[in-house]
């Protein structure tokens, strides 16, 4: 707000120019420290002309620059420094006025911000149904659409989108399509000769002519839905053979890859040759790229032959393997590195070298989830040298990067974790642990954390589980990263929860179970032990500790859970064959650990015994042998021939004996003979006296329930011609018949 200040009231001077006297005044010696105080105005050398009138005239002095104070001194004031009464007041009045003035400009600028939010909206509506054209005038939006309305314009611009989509090739056959695909694509409430006669419909559409539908996002979904609903092989033939010479670049698609993936699952083994085929040769280009490198890769995973694999895999090895009719073809099936280099030694560096390129090429992009690349890693891999610099870099490779600090993540975690989960992949990381030292085992295994038990439920991931338990010596860090991350701990509402999820899965329970029985055939497939036998001959070379040692020194650790979990489902685990299997595993395996948890358990099975040989087909044949390796305290070792008793003893046979003492000889002559035999041959058990008192009293039983030792000619005759089959008895009754 601008000052005011008011003419001079002296009297009228001459209008000849005199001087002034000028009047000294004594300079302070400090500065004011008020800063709001009133400077006095200098006096001018010449005398100016003054008014005499009080007219109020406009100051070119604004109250920010002065503190409000935007007025001019008279000449008396300037001079000694003070100001006249009334010039004082003048000065209060000029502050009250523009504080007054402020005061109400700042009441209509809120009142104008609350005014402007309510009509922002509309003015930014008005704002968009205008627009300038070159003579700087605005327009209406709506006037370009010859429209008065928003409702009449959004129609008109719906009308000419329609009318341009018309326009387009094969516009009306499109929505044709569209029209079958919304009925056929819906998975209920639809006849089986209602969908087929949809897909007869669009099959009458598109033969052909398919090739001017499929690079199109909508008119492909048709064809998608036709394949996957279609029944006839011949309806598919025709898709495919019409799409002849064009699979490569619809693999390369972002729409049309998907007809490939629908033609390589419902097709047959013709339908896949045809496609397969027309990869040859562009490994290399598919594998790169974004959209047909997950095509290819699921062609070589789930579809493709072994010789259609040998041949796709061939072409990572070098320009030579791609080109047609170089090479003899039969070779063209083994993809096998080492072989292919015995043949011809003097290709090893330019192949190496080739195939480190490739792999180095998908590395560095990140796209390390491909089966092929796994596969190529390992045939590189595998035509290494042992403990030679090509293969210590090549696993230097696949090793994290030691000195990066906790929450930090190495570039190759994902490779790691992605190997795990192929077949290929989880080999290579096996072999790596197996040929690794104490601290590239332990670099490894790391970046597995919170990976475990989706590992342990996989087919190929649990392979790499196994391998780290059966080759790493330090067994504190096996039993903390695998176990620890399976297993909650005691007191956990979880870990009863856990325990079972894990011992009835066909994968799972032998990582849980492996350091109780790391050699049995019931628990590992035969694919896992041939692993295990690769990865345990080298570990004969790598391992310092014994295989029993480490084992024992697994089991030790994870004994306390699995004996909790077992005192409080015991009755749960004797009701399936994978239950059973387990209780005779734990029970047995390390029996130094929690002893009064053992005792308690071993109680409630020899209190369910009866149940458990009652308990129908499957459960009886592996209850009674779980019973049998209880009461003798042991396991058998085919080496040896022998039980080997586990040592504390268990004391099974006291608590089973005083559980079937009076009804011993129907154990004897049933189900459960070989239990008794056991129990008469067990080691430990003092009381054998007791046992063949009770059996000798049922002799005749014995004998009639024993039978036949063998079939005579006749009776074996009967059989191959069909007769009934006559009964061979209990072999166990025979033993104990001996034995009395």
């Amino acid at each position: 707000m601008a000052g005011i200040k008011r003419k001079s009231a002296a009297a009228a001077q001459s209008e000849v120019k005199s001087k002034s006297k000028k009047v000294k005044v004594d300079k302070p010696t400090k500065r004011s420290s008020d800063k709001d105080a009133i400077k006095p105005a200098k006096s001018s050398k010449k005398a100016k002309r003054e008014d005499d009138s009080d007219e109020l005239m406009e100051s070119d002095t604004s109250e920010v620059e002065n503190g409000f104070y935007g007025f001019s001194a008279n000449e008396g004031a300037g001079r000694d420094g003070s100001s006249s009464p009334s010039e004082a007041g003048f000065v209060g009045d000029a502050l009250d006025a523009a504080l007054n003035e402020d005061t109400k400009q700042d009441g209509k600028k809120d009142k104008k911000d609350k005014d402007g939010k309510k009509e922002h909206k509309k003015d930014k509506k008005d704002k968009k149904d205008f627009k300038s054209n070159g003579a700087g005038e605005k327009t209406s939006a709506l006037a370009g659409l010859n429209a008065t309305t928003s409702r009449e314009a959004h129609a008109k611009q719906k009308a000419l989108a329609k009318e341009r989509k018309s326009a387009k090739p094969n516009a009306e056959v499109v929505e044709q399509l569209k029209e079958l695909w919304e009925k056929l694509r819906l998975k209920a409430n639809v006849s089986d000769q209602e969908r087929k006669d949809l897909i007869d419909k669009t099959f009458e559409l598109v033969t052909g002519r398919i090739k001017e539908f499929v690079f199109k996002h909508d008119s492909v979904r048709v064809i998608q839905s036709a394949l996957k609903y279609t029944r006839s092989m011949e309806q598919r033939r025709i898709i495919a053979q019409e799409l002849k010479s064009e699979f490569k670049g619809l693999a390369e698609g972002k729409y049309a890859k998907f007809l490939i993936a629908k033609l390589l699952e419902k097709g047959d083994a013709e339908i896949r040759g045809m496609i397969i085929q027309e990869f040859y040769g562009h490994v290399r280009r598919l594998i790169h790229h974004p959209e047909a490198s997950w095509i290819l890769d699921d062609t070589y995973r789930q579809v493709a032959t072994p010789a259609q694999k040998a041949h796709l895999l061939r072409e990572w090895y070098g320009p030579e393997f791609s080109i047609k009719g170089l090479g003899d073809d039969k070779d063209s099936e083994n993809a096998d590195l080492s072989t292919i280099l015995e043949k011809s030694p003097e290709k090893r560096k330019p192949i190496m070298d080739y195939l480190e390129q490739q792999i180095n090429s998908l590395i560095q992009k990140k796209q390390t989830g491909f089966t092929m690349l796994h596969d190529a890693m390992l045939q590189y891999f595998l035509t290494c040298k042992p403990n030679t610099t090509e293969a210590s870099d090549f696993l230097d490779h696949l090793k994290p990067d030691p000195t990066l600090k906790e929450g930090e993540e190495a570039d190759n975690i994902d490779l790691l974790k992605n190997l795990a989960f192929t077949k290929p992949g989880s080999r290579l990381v096996s072999l790596a642990f197996a040929y690794g030292a104490a601290k590239d085992r332990k670099i490894l295994l790391r970046p597995y954390k919170d990976t475990i038990e989706t590992m342990a439920y996989d087919v190929n991931a649990h392979n790499v589980l196994l391998a780290a338990m059966a080759v790493t010596d330090d067994t504190k860090l096996t039993s903390k990263s695998i176990f620890g991350e399976l297993l909650p701990a005691i007191g956990s509402d979880q870990l009863s929860e856990k325990v079972q999820s894990l011992s009835n899965d066909v994968r799972a329970r032998t990582v849980l179970l492996y350091p109780f029985a790391s050699d049995a055939k019931w628990l590992l497939d035969q694919e896992t032990r041939e692993r295990m036998a690769e990865v345990c001959s080298i570990r004969e070379i790598t391992s310092k500790k014994d295989p029993n040692t480490r084992n024992h020194e697994l089991a030790k650790s994870i004994e306390p859970q699995l004996l909790t979990v077992v005192n409080e489902q015991t009755r749960s685990f004797t009701q399936h064959v994978t239950g059973l299997q387990f209780l005779g595993e734990v029970l047995v395996g390390a029996p130094e650990v929690e002893p009064k948890l053992r005792q308690e358990a071993l109680k409630k099975v020899a209190e369910l015994s009866q149940k458990i040989i009652e308990g129908g087909e499957n459960i009886t044949s592996h209850g009674k042998n779980m019973l049998k390796t209880l009461v003798q305290g042991g396991k058998f070792d085919p080496m040896t021939k022998k039980v080997v008793p586990v040592s504390p003893p268990l004391g099974f046979a006291d608590l089973f004996w005083d559980q079937i003492k009076q009804d011993v000889l129907a154990w004897a002559t049933g189900e459960g003979s070989f239990v008794i035999v056991g129990l008469v041959e067990s080691e430990n058990f003092n009381r054998k006296d007791e046992v063949l008192a009770a059996l000798k009293k049922g002799r005749k039983q014995l004998q009639e329930a024993a039978g036949p030792a063998k079939a005579d000619a006749k009776t074996k005759k009967q059989g191959k011609k069909g007769g009934a089959p006559q009964s061979r008895g209990n072999a166990g009754a025979r033993i104990l018949l001996e034995k009395l």
